[in-house]
């Protein structure tokens, strides 16, 4: 791999090239240079040339892409105009803003990077003051953000289904290629995007009710009760899901998507190993291996989940419901989702995302960061007029998440804490002389200038 950023004829393009220009042009490249074989009859072909990774800058452009980029801005009213009544402005977890759009701002996704060096975490690392794409700072800040897991790439000893998909087993994760694989932290958005949805005005608010538990009450009976909540508005939790929080991990793959088509680079979005495998669920550990080594909780065994999820209360079914919480490296939990055993109830994991937000050193406790974002001391008048979420929202949203766990056995119920969508994006240097000889239109003047200019 050649590490040195000093050619900048690469990153001097790509600050050029037209937005509109790239989207128009996208197009998936698959075939990676030096591809051993492609078996496709007449079309069969085999590559002359050796594999070439990206360069470390390559990658720290691709790395940068999916990090903090500045400070986002809450544009958004603080009060009904009808009414005069508080309207929540305040729903952000964070205000760092990143590369792509994110419910709430919740930055729920993390990213993993495998080469032929191993196998990292990525790191978010904190705001700089000042934006600098100098391809020393990239580089810089690419190695800060990399966190290596494993000393190899990441696979498993055969491609066969569950663990690759199809002709994605043949052109997926080849040496010389570098892949993006994001995985979602549900729990902490799951909290406070319930929270947001229960800000509804008077009258609007739904009850929360379980389609798994024969639609009864989610555990906001006296809720409904006192009126705080509308009964005749339900919302399974089934629906709720994922409250949208993956979507953040979708924009961001096209991102990396049109970066890398405008660097000249092959890319490819597709069907990653599949994502038990990948993780490392109980299920798939004899077979594969611990791989990326992520912590599973399971639920106690209970013979009504057999009706409420089709599970026989046998050991060896145990773990049908085993779902990935964290990730441990050495002594750092570099994922940790807000759920026991990392919490002892589920009321104490809701105060931790409040606290987080409305405590002491939380993201509404600093005035100065605010002070960044808004002109002339607004950001203190945000601060101060702008509502938090009421002592009822708190305690109703407390009583749904401590329901669901007492009743399901595990947070999330619905959904998974760490939900991985199941797809990666593997970025290459394309194999030239393969869509030379078989497509029309197949490559762009930023593919043939590739070399040239990066290296």
């Amino acid at each position: 791999m050649n590490d040195s950023p000093a050619k900048t004829g690469g990153l001097d393009a790509l600050l050029q090239r037209p937005l509109l220009e790239t989207i128009w042009r996208r197009r998936t490249h698959r075939v990676s240079r030096g591809i051993p074989e492609i078996r496709a009859k007449s079309m069969t072909y085999k590559s002359p040339h050796k594999p070439v990774p990206l360069t470390e800058l390559e990658e720290a452009i691709l790395i940068a892409i999916t990090g903090h980029t500045g400070l986002t801005m809450p544009d958004r009213p603080f009060e009904d105009p009808k009414t005069g009544d508080p309207i929540m402005a305040k729903p952000n977890l964070t205000m760092v803003g990143r590369a792509a759009g994110s419910p709430d701002n919740a930055q729920g996704t993390s990213f993993f990077m495998v080469n032929d060096t191993g196998t990292y975490f990525i790191r978010k690392l904190p705001l700089a003051d000042n934006a600098d794409l100098s391809p020393a700072t990239l580089v810089e800040q690419a190695r800060k953000a990399k966190v290596k897991i494993l000393d190899k790439r990441i696979d498993t000893a055969d491609r066969d289904f569950p663990a690759y998909l199809d002709s994605n087993r043949f052109l997926s994760n080849l040496p010389g290629t570098t892949v993006f694989f994001p995985v979602v932290d549900l729990s902490h958005q799951y909290i406070n995007g319930m929270m947001y949805l229960l800000t509804q005005p008077k009258g609007h608010r739904p009850t929360i009710v379980d389609d798994r538990n024969f639609y009864r009450m989610a555990g906001v009976k006296k809720w409904v009760d006192n009126g705080f909540l509308n009964k005749d508005i339900k919302i399974p939790l089934g629906v709720i899901a994922t409250l949208r929080t993956q979507i953040e991990a979708e924009l961001l793959l096209q991102n990396l998507m049109l970066v890398a088509d405008a660097m000249g680079l092959g890319a490819y979005i597709h069907g990653s190993i599949s994502p038990p495998v990948l993780l490392g669920d109980p299920k798939f550990v004899g077979q594969y291996g611990k791989m990326l080594g992520f912590e599973f909780a399971t639920p106690k065994a209970r013979l009504i989940d057999f009706i409420r999820w089709m599970v026989p209360p046998l050991r060896k079914y145990a773990d049908l419901r085993t779902h990935p919480i964290g990730l441990r490296h050495e002594a750092e939990y570099l994922i940790q989702a807000k759920c026991p055993p990392y919490y002892p109830t589920m009321k104490a994991a809701v105060e931790d995302v409040v606290r987080e937000k409305f405590g002491p050193g939380g993201v509404y406790k600093d005035s100065d960061m605010f002070a960044r974002i808004f002109k002339d001391g607004f950001g203190a008048n945000y601060l101060k007029e702008a509502s938090d979420y009421s002592g009822d929202v708190i305690d109703c949203v407390t009583d749904i998440c401590t329901y669901i766990y007492e009743t399901h056995g595990r947070f999330p119920a619905h959904v998974d804490a760490i939900y991985a969508p199941g797809v990666w994006i593997q970025v290459h240097h394309v194999e030239i002389d393969y869509y030379d000889r078989f497509f029309q239109n197949g490559l762009t003047d930023a593919h043939r200038n590739h070399d040239a200019h990066w290296h």
